[in-house]
C-alpha cells in the first residue's frame, strides 16, 4: 500500500482531511525540476488525531470508504 506525506489543506467536511501531496521530478528534455501537487480526501478519527490546517501529515492508502475516499490520516508528523 503506498504511503505519502502531505500537508492539510482542509477540514470542512466530518471525518475527512483533503491533504496536498507534493512531488518534484526532473524533466526528460529540459533537465528543469518540476513540481506537481495533487488532493487526496482522506478519513480520520477527530478524537484520536488533532488535526489543523498546514498540519503535516502521513497517509496511507486503503479500502474504499467513500466515492472519493481511498486513503487514511495514519499520524501526524511533528517538526
Amino acid at each position: 500500500m503506498k504511503k505519502l506525506i502531505g500537508r492539510v489543506v482542509s477540514l470542512k467536511n466530518q471525518k475527512t482531511a483533503s491533504v496536498e501531496v507534493a512531488r518534484t521530478w526532473v524533466h526528460p528534455l529540459y533537465a528543469k525540476r518540476v513540481k506537481r501537487s495533487k488532493k487526496y480526501a482522506c478519513d480520520f478519527d477527530p478524537k484520536k488525531i488533532k488535526l489543523a490546517m498546514g498540519d503535516t501529515v502521513e497517509i496511507q492508502e486503503c479500502r474504499p470508504i467513500s466515492k472519493t475516499k481511498h486513503f487514511k490520516i495514519l499520524n501526524k508528523i511533528e517538526k
